[in-house]
């Protein structure tokens, strides 16, 4: 047993990782309403054997923490407007052989109704498949069961995405929601 199992174990936790292990795609993860969901997040895609990267907000990366979260995969999200993410994301994924992407599409661990959409711009551009992670704090169940194939209406997709996350639980429930 792998340490991260082992850990996710102890805490009580149980994981479930059916989707293949694509070489590349993007995993869309939520409820987001805790810093706690990507430290469950990273234990449980390591628990199956996999790597994943993740975008976070550039302000966390400072020395000596932005060397650590570059090490493990992070890629800072500038604040500034004006920069194309979804084109510095979709160039790594084409000059890449291998490379997932953990993406909270709520942005914030505040409770929006308004989630991002460059995740489904990216996966269209790269033409990568997204993988629907869900941190179930409820049930102490992460999965990641399901695939997305986004089309051209990206505000349906959204609504559909939005659907498939209703049913679980953040670690602070009032934080989220699909509305």
């Amino acid at each position: 047993m792998n340490i991260s199992k082992f850990l996710l174990r102890i805490a009580g936790w149980s994981v479930d990782i059916t989707v293949p292990d694509y070489p590349k795609c993007i995993i869309c993860v939520a409820p987001h309403t805790s810093n706690w969901d990507f430290i469950l997040g990273k234990l449980a895609y390591a628990a199956v054997g996999r790597k994943a990267g993740f975008l976070m907000k550039e302000a966390w990366f400072f020395f000596p923490l932005g060397l650590i979260f570059k090490a493990i995969g992070g890629i800072p999200v500038p604040k500034r407007k004006g920069s194309s993410l979804v084109d510095t994301i979709v160039h790594k994924f084409n000059n890449s052989s291998r490379m997932a992407i953990a993406i909270t599409p709520e942005g914030t661990r505040s409770r929006t109704s308004k989630w991002r959409h460059g995740f489904l711009y990216i996966a269209l551009q790269a033409h990568v498949p997204i993988v629907l992670g869900a941190i179930d704090y409820k049930r102490k169940l992460i999965t990641i069961r399901d695939e997305f194939t986004p089309s051209a209406d990206i505000e349906a997709d959204m609504r559909a995405i939005k659907d498939y996350y209703k049913p679980f639980v953040g670690k602070y429930p009032e934080k989220f929601t699909t509305e």
